[in-house]
């Protein structure tokens, strides 16, 4: 088993890493291998609505990355994504990804992956809860099984906002973690 986790920061190794790493450690713990890639070393472009994937599925007139991300995506059975919060919600290349994904959805080829949400905003109350709900909102669309940070969270939200200012939020690793677990359990019950 896989889980593809991507990291939606233009900062590679910036607090949406370190959460993703922390929720890393606890999908491998079980013995499920974790693949984790920077949105940063890919060039996705904006999906233009010229609809011709819809004419020829996985036709896009875009010469970029995201075809390449996106089978990824598909190759792997669970998904970790991260993002820090950038006005109030997901990072535009995130969100870039996310809008190019129609190609997959035509043939549901994401249908009941296990997919779980990180986020970290710079203050408390800083768009977390909206970010995450982005992110879960892009898994049910997709009829993905979203897995909370256990206890009904809608996954890890912590708060930092330099490089490195996360590893002060206990609450906000722990939440991480607690989303790492989850995805291992639900992906341990396939």
């Amino acid at each position: 088993m896989k889980v593809l986790a991507i990291n939606g920061s233009p900062r590679k190794r910036g607090n949406t890493q370190m959460l993703i790493d922390e929720a890393a450690k606890e999908i491998r713990k079980v013995g499920i291998d974790v693949e984790s890639i920077s949105i940063a070393d890919y060039d996705v472009r904006p999906c233009t609505g010229c609809d011709r994937c819809f004419k020829k599925p996985w036709d896009c007139p875009i010469r970029d990355d995201a075809v390449a991300v996106l089978r990824k995506m598909i190759a792997a059975d669970g998904l970790l994504i991260g993002s820090p919060v950038y006005c109030g919600g997901v990072t535009a290349q995130l969100k870039a990804l996310f809008d190019r994904s129609v190609m997959p959805y035509q043939n549901s080829e994401f249908k009941d992956k296990v997919a779980g949400a990180l986020t970290v905003g710079g203050a408390k109350n800083g768009g977390q809860e909206l970010t995450l709900l982005q992110i879960n909102t892009y898994f049910m669309m997709f009829d993905m099984v979203v897995a909370s940070a256990e206890n009904g969270f809608y996954g890890g939200m912590a708060t930092g906002n330099d490089p490195g200012d996360v590893k002060q939020d206990k609450e906000g690793l722990d939440k991480a973690k607690g989303v790492g677990r989850r995805i291992a359990h639900l992906l341990k019950l396939a």
